[in-house]
């Protein structure tokens, strides 16, 4: 059966930074709901590995931050649901107190996934009461970033059970594949069914398009972009994050950009021409990493029989030579590059072409498509736009360090801790992947992972 949100997220209109709605909070607060919804109670329990969260904890977690930022500062009669969850549900701000260990959240097997509801209501409801007594500027601001950070945290939850599930020799899909429309897409419900992403997904028994040779199509093109002094960054009024302010100049030197992602049929050239094998390739800490986990193939890849098959979100498919290519890391991006007789793009070479497409209907529709896989390529509208796939697909590794914007200025308070301290050993990613919620992407969003990560939706785009 297709996912239903409440019928007032429909017409819940979009959130600004000056003026939060209730109805917005609601929507948003109502849509992570939704996405544990195919999930038990021990699937909600689930913590395949340190760097992954259960569900559950999910859950409790953007309502703490609720709970702490906001309600406990603002509501002078709030009295907090439960003492230990401060403990328990606190990330990694360290100005609020000590955490309970990243790596042992699964142990939490109370409070219950329904007493982790309860809590969502009794917040919730104290929102509801500080929303009808008008909010300030710095109420406003702060709610604005608890729903962005809600956002995040639905994509988490869908990459974390997607690992959680692949632990499974049964391959269980999180969802089943159907030819129904998915009712996923958080913006869709405001625009109507049109605008809704069907969410077909092609049956493990239908071969005809399936990876038998590794072809992938189309062949790669590279559009040109000139040399020049641009603007990056974040400027206008409406909400962002620290780490993409402030707007500056960047002096960029002509290069080119490839048209569309690697495809899964490209990468599997590069797997059968040794390309896992050969350190010419591969970046030192690459290298090592490579020895030490002794992998051959993208996250998620399975071979059976002489034949390739990908885990999904709708369980076991038939790998698609038009795939996007996508859980791969740095490193494997890198390589696959290399090997390519290419590079990855800077971030701000990948701002300054993606700024060039903000008019394209292309564009447009990849800020609302939603669904639970990236789509194939050859499913792409390719009339109105010289560079495709920036919006829907995959978050797209750069050859760029994460560091500061020259004048960089963190959140105010204990928020500061929400992005600038993390500006070390990891690496941006641009874009947005086809689970990122519609209303969450930007072309100035910074992602940042550790370079030998990919259980995130990450792929690659070449540039040279």
């Amino acid at each position: 059966m297709p996912l239903k949100l409440p019928e007032t997220a429909s017409t819940s209109p979009a959130f600004s930074a000056t003026s939060p709605k209730y109805d917005t909070y609601a929507h948003i607060r109502g849509y992570s709901e939704l996405l544990t919804a195919p999930l038990s109670e021990a699937d909600q329990q689930l913590q395949s590995m340190p760097d992954a969260s259960p569900a559950k904890w999910h859950l409790a977690h953007t309502t703490w931050f609720f709970e702490t930022m906001i309600l406990a500062e603002h509501l002078p009669e709030y009295r907090r649901f439960n003492e230990h969850f401060n403990y328990l549900y606190n990330s990694y701000y360290n100005g609020i107190g000590r955490q309970y260990p990243r790596h042992r959240r699964g142990c939490i097997s109370r409070p219950s996934a329904a007493e982790v509801l309860e809590y969502r209501r009794y917040v919730d409801e104290h929102m509801r009461r500080l929303f009808d007594r008008g909010l300030t500027a710095e109420q406003a601001e702060m709610i604005e970033l608890g729903l962005h950070h809600e956002q995040q945290h639905q994509e988490l939850i869908l990459t974390d059970i997607k690992h959680a599930l692949f632990q499974n020799p049964m391959y269980p899909a999180y969802m089943p594949a159907t030819k129904q429309t998915i009712m996923l897409a958080d913006e869709a419900f405001r625009h109507g069914d049109s605008m809704a992403d069907t969410g077909q997904v092609q049956n493990s028994t239908d071969k005809q398009n399936a990876a038998s040779n590794g072809s992938s199509g189309d062949g790669l093109q590279f559009v040109n972009i000139d040399s020049g002094l641009y603007e990056i960054g974040y400027a206008d009024e409406d909400f962002s994050f620290d780490n993409e302010r402030p707007r500056h100049r960047v002096y960029v030197h002509a290069f080119q950009l490839a048209n569309r992602l690697i495809t899964n049929g490209e990468y599997l050239e590069f797997m059968r021409s040794g390309g896992y094998q050969n350190p010419a390739y591969w970046l030192s800490d690459g290298w090592t990493w490579l020895q030490a986990s002794d992998q051959k193939h993208p996250m998620y890849w399975v071979e059976r029989d002489g034949e390739w098959f990908e885990f999904t979100m709708y369980g076991l498919q038939t790998l698609r030579p038009d795939g996007v290519l996508v859980h791969v890391n740095l490193y494997e991006a890198h390589a696959f590059a290399s090997w390519y007789g290419a590079r990855l793009p800077t971030e701000a070479e990948w701002e300054v072409a993606a700024q060039s497409e903000i008019s394209s209907r292309a564009f447009e529709r990849s800020l609302q498509a939603n669904r639970l896989h990236p789509p194939n390529w050859s499913e792409c509208n390719r009339s109105d736009a010289r560079i495709h796939q920036l919006m829907d697909s995959v978050w797209q590794w750069t050859a760029g360090a994460y560091s500061p914007y020259p004048g960089f200025q963190p959140f105010k308070g204990n928020a500061g801790e929400y992005n600038g301290k993390f500006m070390a050993n990891q690496f941006v990613l641009r874009g947005a992947s086809c689970v990122t919620p519609a209303s969450h992407r930007r072309v100035t969003y910074r992602n940042f992972f550790y370079a030998h990560q990919r259980w995130q939706f990450t792929g690659l785009r070449l540039a040279r």
